[in-house]
């Protein structure tokens, strides 16, 4: 049988720790998606005294790129908590994390509080609670997993390994989020390139499925909350000192300075 507690408080041992990431949830008794999201409310639950309350959400896999790279064919979800709410500009240390990566997405800004019990949250409909959309580096925190044997159920109960998001500010006008082209650099140099319409076809979409998915427990998006709509691009693991951009066209720029 799954304990819960315990899971949760092994999450917290081993980060401390600074642990290698390896599968756990079927020695574990965690046996559905349900089960690996009911460790992570507790695990997150553990985290909020050090790391402050939630402001929004992580989802991951929302890219065929990313979905390839981790061998999982489908979105999953993390929190977003208060203290790892970073600005553009900002300047976090490699040493902090198992093993830091960085992962560059269109963020959005929940505008209204979604409705409970109405239809099912689709792109369009979705978009009118939006009040805002940037450029966002997220940082994960895989701790050295490897990616051959990775478990899906064992990482959505590690918060999705969401280490923290940088963001740039927020655009209020915003043009056609299908089409907008992602430039990601390092040190100034062009890395990889993408288009809003990685994420599932449109970054709303991952929204939705976020916001049908909180629905279905009786849960809502609420205003002003973040949701990080999924890395365009796969995933990049820093080694040295250097500085990282993610420019979105017609909506702004986000960077982080990494220190090794």
């Amino acid at each position: 049988m799954m304990d819960r507690d315990g899971l949760a408080r092994r999450l917290i041992d081993e980060h401390d720790r600074d642990e290698k990431f390896r599968p756990f949830a079927a020695a574990n008794g965690i046996a559905s998606l349900d089960d690996s999201y009911a460790v992570q409310e507790r695990y997150v639950s553990l985290l909020k005294p050090r790391c402050g309350a939630p402001v929004g959400y992580k989802i991951g896999l929302t890219s065929e790129r990313m979905q390839a790279m981790c061998g999982i064919g489908h979105p999953i979800g993390g929190v977003v908590l208060a203290d790892r709410l970073h600005r553009s500009g900002a300047r976090l240390a490699t040493a902090d994390y198992g093993r830091m990566g960085l992962e560059f997405e269109i963020a959005v800004r929940v505008a209204s509080d979604l409705p409970i019990g109405g239809p099912a949250w689709t792109p369009e409909n979705i978009a009118v609670h939006v009040a805002g959309v940037c450029a966002a580096i997220e940082i994960v925190d895989d701790r050295s997993a490897d990616y051959a044997e990775l478990d899906v159920l064992s990482l959505v109960a590690d918060n999705s390994w969401n280490g923290g998001v940088v963001l740039s500010e927020f655009c209020t006008n915003w043009p056609a989020l299908d089409a907008v082209s992602g430039v990601v650099s390092r040190n100034g140099v062009e890395l990889d390139r993408a288009h809003g319409r990685d994420a599932l076809g449109h970054p709303f979409a991952p929204l939705a499925w976020l916001a049908n998915a909180l629905a279905a427990k009786g849960q809502s998006l609420r205003a002003g909350e973040i949701v990080m709509t999924g890395s365009l691009v796969t995933t990049r693991f820093p080694t040295e000192s250097e500085t990282y951009r993610f420019e979105l066209e017609g909506i702004g720029a986000v960077e982080l300075n990494v220190t090794a």
